[in-house]
């Protein structure tokens, strides 16, 4: 027999899963590469540049809109403030999905970037891919392919997301050509 959970508390336990997927660094990065901003390029190499800061996100649960109406998924708004290396806002669409097994759970986003990136100034989009297997986390945080703007056309990238004591930051390498 299925368990209905009331939809608003399936959207609190989704944005709680949310953040629960954030209390450890995902996005495999191989090791961390060298702040190159200041090397000289070569014409044509690319090199791949780390960013990071600190960054706001408020999540904002939508009502069902006839798609959306059990307490297995939701949908959300994203709005972030990033800082640090990229000085930008963003606005973003989550959806989510619930399951009766305790720890799983999974939700994809797409959101867009506004702002200065160590300075050169554009928009990108991120694509956001997570889920939670029995409690094993794994989030998946990329530049969406040829979404650079201005100074950022061509931009590609991962970002990774940590949250240490409810405190969001994320690591982001990237390359620009």
């Amino acid at each position: 027999m299925r368990k209905r959970i009331p939809v608003r508390e399936g959207v609190i336990i989704t944005t709680c899963l949310c953040f629960a997927l954030g209390t450890q660094s995902y996005s495999q990065v191989q090791s961390p590469s060298p702040d190159v901003s200041s090397s000289p390029v070569q014409k044509g190499v690319l090199v791949t540049i780390h960013a990071s800061g600190p960054f706001e996100v408020k999540l904002v649960p939508q009502t069902p809109d006839g798609i959306f109406e059990n307490a297995t998924t939701g949908r959300m708004t994203i709005d972030k403030q990033f800082h640090g290396d990229l000085e930008a806002t963003s606005k973003g669409q989550m959806l989510t999905a619930m399951t009766e097994t305790k720890g799983s759970a999974g939700y994809v986003a797409i959101e867009r970037v506004t702002g200065t990136l160590k300075g050169l100034n554009g928009t990108f989009a991120l694509q956001h891919t997570g889920s939670m297997n029995r409690g094993v986390p794994q989030l998946s945080v990329t530049v969406v392919p040829d979404s650079g703007t201005g100074q950022l056309v061509g931009l590609t990238g991962k970002m990774t997301i940590n949250i240490v004591n409810g405190k969001h930051s994320y690591d982001f390498e990237y390359t620009l050509p």
